[in-house]
């Protein structure tokens, strides 16, 4: 059968009952589609549900009516290529628990402030662009310091670490690309295993923040990573994975091959052809058909 539907629980979410993925079989039967065995990718918590002769769209369409409001993620997509080559991963809000600009804002006392700048900034309301700037120039004279103490905060989004290093193992190339800064993403390249990062850089003087070192890397520039990567490694669009969480990071969603909106903001979610909105990071793992016996690595920073 050439389509797959891949039903994943949230990390929230009671297991799946056998009851509602055969109510999901019988959904796709009654639309005319061929349909398979289920394939239990984690016991109770992914299954995989081939099945033919049926759009992806109306096969996601009718899992999510029978689901309705359970915190029950679906992803319905060809079974070809359904392992990537590439991952290019967003950080803030993706790779990591929450933004680390508005963090590094708690040290001038202004994070509210921040935060709420960078909300707009993410749901499109306002240029990215033009919002870091505005959030450097309001965190000038930070002292460099509050850099290292801020990092002590920061803690992986739970599955980072096996999303990276299973899709490593599995021979696919990752690159954190970030609206953010170097000092973090270099942190969390390593921590996760990424073979490089892309972010902004710093500007400091006299051991305080004085700015941001043009060009900003901002939505365009992640696109541009994920085709520019894409192409250096000879790896076509559809063996992609670009997953984000913010309007800038739209542009890779839609270009790559499985391009997820990860517990998103809602413009990015309402234009995303994937979302994960219940599950966490290794949800990106399952949507590929990898098993849970397959998964590598994670840590204590990664777990909490």
């Amino acid at each position: 059968m050439e389509n797959v539907l891949t039903v994943i629980a949230g990390t929230a979410a009671p297991v799946l009952a056998d009851e509602t993925v055969a109510e999901l079989r019988r959904a796709l039967h009654g639309l005319g589609a061929d349909v398979g065995q289920p394939d239990w990718l984690a016991p109770g918590r992914a299954v995989d549900i081939a099945f033919g002769h049926l759009a992806c769209e109306q096969a996601d369409g009718a899992a999510r009516k029978i689901l309705a409001a359970a915190p029950v993620d679906v992803v319905a997509q060809e079974c070809a290529g359904r392992r990537k080559k590439l991952l290019v991963a967003d950080m803030d809000a993706t790779m990591v628990q929450g933004e680390t600009l508005d963090e590094l804002a708690d040290f001038a006392g202004i994070k509210d402030h921040i935060a709420g700048i960078t909300a707009r900034a993410m749901n499109g309301e306002i240029g990215f662009e033009a919002a870091l700037k505005e959030r450097i120039g309001l965190l000038s004279d930070l002292p460099e310091t509050a850099l290292e103490e801020c990092w002590k905060r920061v803690e992986l989004m739970p599955g980072a670490q096996a999303l990276v290093r299973t899709m490593k193992a599995g021979g696919a190339a990752a690159v954190l690309v970030s609206g953010g800064f170097t000092f973090f993403t270099a942190r969390v390249r390593d921590l996760c295993g990424f073979d490089e990062d892309r972010a902004n850089r710093f500007i400091f003087r006299d051991g305080k923040l004085a700015g941001v070192e043009e060009p900003i890397l901002g939505r365009e520039a992640k696109l541009a990573t994920l085709m520019a990567t894409a192409g250096q490694l000879r790896i076509p669009l559809t063996a992609t994975l670009a997953v984000g969480d913010g309007a800038n990071d739209l542009d890779m969603i839609r270009a790559a091959g499985l391009g997820v909106a990860y517990h998103a903001k809602p413009v990015v979610a309402a234009q995303a052809r994937v979302r994960i909105d219940h599950g966490d990071l290794t949800a990106l793992l399952y949507a590929q058909g990898y098993r849970r016996d397959e998964f590598h690595g994670s840590s204590e920073r990664e777990d909490g």
